[in-house]
């Protein structure tokens, strides 16, 4: 795992932009603290961060030129299936200096061009200049595990790792006013587009070639999903189980490889379990980790995470936080995030990660699972509108009583109320835009409110509607499951979860692998009838009957909880100073000309009331805009 960095200038305005490439580099140090290069010449500079994991020698140190000095390489990721692919190319007569991915990768890239990315099993990002015919391809994995970013102009082509990168090549920094109310509904801003409007990101399961002032751009691999094929899919329950775990544990399996110490995260969910427990049959001395509130009983796990390490036998431990813990990494979190990105879990995967980078360099989790078999409230959700009888109806039928009701996320009666509450507005919806609700914490209203008059005009409506379309193309009216999966797939996962992730443990020098997130499984879930993921009585029904065998019975038919931190209790005591006479204060929404301060006010004196509902994921949004705007927005230019 590593951060990567370049340009290509196509005239001479874009060529004195290369004076920036050790500077881009060194700001991706955290994700590669082991080592760091660069590669300049008339027309090209290319950055690498090395975190070293496979063939920690020198030898494999990037940038990676081959043997005839005519192609190079910087790379981000890892590919598992390495080893197989290197003795494909070895029975064609292909010679290797190093026992790296990296240089596997690039010589199959040299033999087979584009088509080398289906085959390839991994997350990555990469790039690779082809010194004699001047041009870049750049790719990234199938599920947007690996970021890249780029900036394309009649001048130059820029791409990083990281926001933070791209930002030290002097770029005008153009606020995307339609990213900014996409922001405030979602708390993400969804790929392509990014918070500037010359930034984009590259789509999961897409490439890019560069050739002077030139770029086309194609996609690779689609998840292979056919609605009625799936509900028809012959297998039967028992040996479409059989088939998952052969998949699964062959994915774990796979993502063991490393020269350097491995662990598992250890949540005490059935995902993480799974992970660590098929981890485990194949790496007996497992190190497994958690992290659980001693302040708020609600939200911790850890009893769940000793029952399931205690029956695996791994060496497992338990990071014990308590809201001041939260204070203490606060500003750690907001100052490495350089778009902005407000799922406030991140806070707890900051800490995890961090906690676990002390002990271990690479760590597996479970993420993948939910955005594929169904395991979200939401999904529960969408199946009880699409089904619907007399509870559902009398749900509906008592929507005005929701809404007076006190909610919170941090009580279970409050938390309850507020998804009836959510549940009973959803109903009355069509299902995109139930989806879309759902998916976020404000309505289009309540975010436009937020903004400005002024700020109002600036926001592209039809240039959002278009994003939004795009991005919910995969939903018919009438919606089955499988297509709200597929839709996180494309949403939810690469742009929040998968961020997140990548995120919190870069930022600590942490690789985190997903083998939920092995295509071969993803084709296989979405290979799976609706009844086989959720029904009834159970969701993520097929991850949880396939290995029941191995895990606590105590996992079992208990409440979701998600990875979520108690927010609540710390704006109300350790950030309301920062909230009420900083960031969110009137002198500086005023003097800043975004926000339309008295909505601003409204939402702060629900926060502090007895019936905050989501507010407090709203205000955690303002929080990570304000204080990225700070130190983004307002430094002065040269």
């Amino acid at each position: 795992m590593c951060g990567i960095t370049g340009i290509f200038a196509f005239n001479l305005v874009g060529k004195f932009n290369k004076i920036h490439i050790t500077n881009a580099t060194m700001a991706l140090e955290k994700r590669g603290p082991d080592f760091q290069d660069i590669y300049i010449d008339e027309w090209v500079g290319l950055g690498h961060r090395r975190l070293s994991i496979i063939d920690t020698r020198d030898v494999a140190n990037q940038p990676m030129w081959d043997d005839e000095k005519r192609y190079c390489i910087v790379f981000n990721g890892e590919i598992f299936n390495y080893r197989e692919l290197r003795a494909e190319l070895e029975a064609k007569g292909v010679t290797f200096f190093t026992q790296s991915d990296t240089e596997v990768l690039l010589k199959l890239y040299i033999q087979q061009k584009e088509s080398c990315l289906p085959k390839l099993n991994g997350f990555f990002s990469f790039c690779i200049y082809d010194r004699q015919a001047q041009t870049f391809f750049l790719a990234r994995d199938r599920f947007g595990i690996k970021p890249l970013l780029y900036l394309f102009d009649e001048d130059k082509f820029i791409f990083a790792s990281e926001m933070k990168s791209v930002l030290q090549f002097g770029i005008e920094r153009n606020l995307d006013h339609t990213s900014l109310y996409t922001y405030l509904q979602l708390n993400y801003i969804p790929a392509p587009d990014t918070i500037f409007s010359n930034v984009k990101k590259l789509l999961p399961g897409h490439y890019l070639k560069i050739s002077r002032q030139k770029m086309d751009m194609a996609r690779y691999y689609e998840i292979p999903y056919d609605r009625e094929k799936a509900e028809s899919n012959p297998l039967s329950y028992d040996t479409a189980k059989e088939e998952f775990k052969r998949l699964l544990e062959a994915s774990v399996q796979r993502r063991l490889v490393a020269d350097v110490p491995l662990g598992s995260f250890l949540s005490g969910g059935i995902d993480s379990s799974i992970v660590a427990a098929l981890a485990s049959k194949h790496k007996p001395d497992l190190h497994t980790f958690s992290i659980g509130y001693r302040d708020e009983k609600f939200f911790d796990e850890t009893h769940y995470a000793r029952l399931v390490a205690k029956q695996i036998k791994t060496e497992h431990t338990v990071f014990s936080l308590t809201n001041n813990d939260l204070y203490t990494h606060v500003h750690s979190i907001l100052n490495y995030i350089d778009e902005p990105f407000a799922d406030s879990s991140a806070i707890a995967v900051y800490i995890l990660s961090k906690e676990t980078r002390k002990h271990a360099t690479v760590a597996l989790s479970g993420d993948g699972a939910d955005e594929m078999f169904a395991g979200y409230n939401k999904h529960a959700a969408f199946r009880q509108i699409t089904d619907k009888g007399w509870k559902e109806n009398l749900v509906g039928a008592l929507g005005s009583l929701w809404k007076v009701l006190p909610k919170s996320r941090s009580g279970a009666i409050t938390n309850k109320i507020r998804q009836l509450s959510r549940f009973s507005e959803g109903m009355k919806l069509s299902s995109r835009d139930r989806y879309w609700q759902w998916a976020g914490y404000a309505g289009k209203d309540e975010a436009m409110n937020m903004l400005q008059p002024e700020v109002r005009a600036n926001v592209g409506l039809s240039d959002f509607a278009s994003r939004q379309q795009n991005i919910l193309r995969g939903l018919p009216e009438k919606e089955n499951i499988n297509d709200i999966l597929l839709t996180d797939m494309h949403l939810v996962l690469p742009d929040d979860m998968l961020t997140k992730v990548d995120l919190m443990s870069m930022a600590n020098g942490l690789e985190v692998r997903v083998p939920f997130l092995d295509y071969e499984v993803a084709n296989f879930a979405f290979s799976l009838p609706v009844e086989y993921k959720i029904n009834a009585g159970m969701r993520k029904r097929i991850v949880q009957d396939a290995f029941r065998e191995i895990l606590p019975v105590e996992l079992y038919n208990r409440p979701k909880k998600g990875f979520e931190v108690p927010l609540l209790k710390w704006f109300r005591g350790e950030m309301r100073s920062l909230i009420e006479e900083e960031l969110l204060s009137e002198k500086f929404i005023s003097e800043q000309g975004i926000f339309d301060y008295p909505t601003i006010a409204v939402l702060k004196r629900q926060l502090f009331s007895s019936n905050p509902g989501d507010v407090h994921a709203r205000i955690w949004g303002l929080i990570v805009f304000q204080w990225w705007w700070r130190k983004y927005m307002t430094v002065k230019k040269s």
